[in-house]
């Protein structure tokens, strides 16, 4: 589908996205890699299950915070303004991780917790909103914006990841901040085309006095958080006690999740309909958390098998091991338009395959790309280095997942949502990808604890698991969503 038969205001989210992305992808990048390098070349000198739990923590977070940040542009701002003083706190969060401090450190990411959570739900809400009349063409729209999120997710590794493996990590860390404020500049100058896409609702502008008191209510829990953390850090038994509490955001997250559920169907002042919409978008949110859990492991133990077990010799010269999460937006980029394509072409013939089912094929697949790395792990085991291409042909694999997966959630929770819980509701499904992210990051500390051809064949195993129950439940899960284009 040409770009032309879109809206302008896509294009304005896409470079928006791109720079968000690029700021978080090319921190993320370097993010373990910082954490468990010597003092002596900069880095914080931790031990893997201590930097996998603060990846974890960070990266889980990052989307619980999608949750409150959708409310507050639902309730207070609305989307348009979330996004733009979200994207401004990241930046400030990202030049706080250039400050050569430990306690500087963990505030920047606490910051940038903070910023991502109030803008990345509410830019996907926006992208929603400029197709009223859903169907094949937003799915394609949300598979555009898609590229914008990979294009910067393919850039930062590159410039962050050299700038920080090879120079200094807090320049690294600044050139993600430099990125930020690009994206800011162009949004600005291109907002005037949402039309009123993103504008704070007529019916939310009478409770907005309401919903700003509950909103102090909720800062007063959030800074009694980050003190914790603080305290966590300064204390003699930091890595026992992060490990526990990461643990224990895991069965928050959980906990968050099925409160909100049940107050909605409970409380919620749902049609039947909506309940039917609702339970589905609880499905989703289940296989969210399940992709996602070994997806992020780019991050953690993917990283450090790139680092330490991964011939990166070409040519003469080694190259970053950030680099090699460069592979899955490259693959994003080149496949996101087929998919786009192919989803519209299989709608017009009446053959595209259901919610659940492009659920169950993004599972079954990134399972098999975790076979592949299960594989691999067999010819490490003495120590011995493999090639790239085993990481490379994971990521194809766990990209084609994801092009499955993820941008058909995006664009189903826009059209299952219920109109007046829309932005929150898509604070769900990041709240999934929390979950995930969390439990990638549990997993990636394990990396020296456990076989890797265990370690690996365990995600196989049950994302492939799941992706088996999402395909043969698939007919009865989509009369759920009948009436849904």
């Amino acid at each position: 589908m040409k770009f032309k038969e879109h809206p302008r205001g896509l294009m304005v989210l896409f470079f928006t996205e791109m720079w968000e992305r690029f700021s978080y992808y090319g921190m993320r990048g370097i993010l373990t890699l910082f954490l468990i390098a010597e003092l002596s070349s900069g880095g914080l000198g931790l031990d893997k299950p201590t930097a996998g739990a603060i990846y974890g923590l960070y990266t889980g977070l990052v989307y619980l915070l999608a949750l409150p940040g959708g409310w507050i542009a639902d309730r207070i701002l609305g989307q348009k303004r979330a996004v733009f003083w979200g994207g401004l706190i990241i930046a400030l969060g990202q030049f706080t991780l250039a400050i050569p401090q430990v306690t500087t450190f963990y505030i920047g990411l606490v910051i940038i917790i903070i910023g991502t959570g109030l803008l990345k739900p509410n830019v996907s809400t926006i992208v929603g909103e400029l197709y009223p009349e859903g169907g094949a063409r937003r799915d394609a729209g949300f598979s555009i914006f898609y590229m914008g999120i990979n294009l910067g997710a393919l850039v930062g590794p590159l410039i962050c990841g050299y700038l920080g493996e090879n120079i200094n990590w807090r320049l690294g860390f600044s050139a993600a901040g430099f990125g930020m404020l690009l994206g800011l500049l162009q949004y600005k100058l291109g907002e005037k085309h949402f039309g009123t896409a993103g504008d704070l609702k007529e019916s939310a502008r009478a409770q907005k006095g309401e919903s700003i008191k509950m909103l102090f209510k909720g800062l007063g829990l959030t800074v009694a958080i980050i003190l914790l953390f603080i305290f966590l850090h300064t204390t003699n038994i930091f890595t026992i006690t992060l490990n526990g509490f990461a643990q224990f955001m895991g069965i928050l997250i959980v906990g968050i999740a099925l409160l909100f559920f049940i107050y909605l169907f409970l409380f919620g002042h749902l049609t039947t309909t909506e309940k039917k919409r609702t339970f589905v978008i609880f499905l989703l949110f289940i296989g969210a958390a399940l992709f996602w859990s070994g997806f992020e492991q780019a991050g953690s133990s993917m990283n450090f098998f790139a680092k330490e077990l991964t011939n990166r010799n070409i040519l003469g010269l080694e190259i970053p091991a950030s680099w090699l999460q460069s592979i899955n937006p490259l693959f994003i980029i080149v496949l996101a338009p087929v998919f786009g394509s192919l989803w519209v072409w299989l709608s017009q013939r009446q053959k595209e395959p259901s919610i659940p089912a492009k659920f169950g094929i993004g599972l079954l697949l990134l399972g098999s790309g975790f076979l592949v790395m299960m594989w691999a792990a067999t010819y490490t085991m003495d120590g011995n280095k493999v090639s790239p291409m085993w990481l490379i042909t994971t990521y194809f694999l766990q990209t084609c997942g994801e092009l499955a997966l993820s941008p058909v959630g995006l664009s189903s929770i826009t059209k299952l949502s219920p109109p007046r819980y829309v932005g929150q509701m898509m604070g769900t499904w990041f709240m999934g990808a929390a979950l995930g992210n969390l439990i990638a990051g549990l997993i990636g500390g394990q990396f020296e604890a456990l076989p890797l051809p265990e370690l690996f064949g365990g995600v196989a195993l049950f994302t492939g698991g799941a992706g088996l129950l999402f395909l043969l439940f698939s007919k009865p899960i989509k009369k759920l969503t009948e009436g849904i284009n």
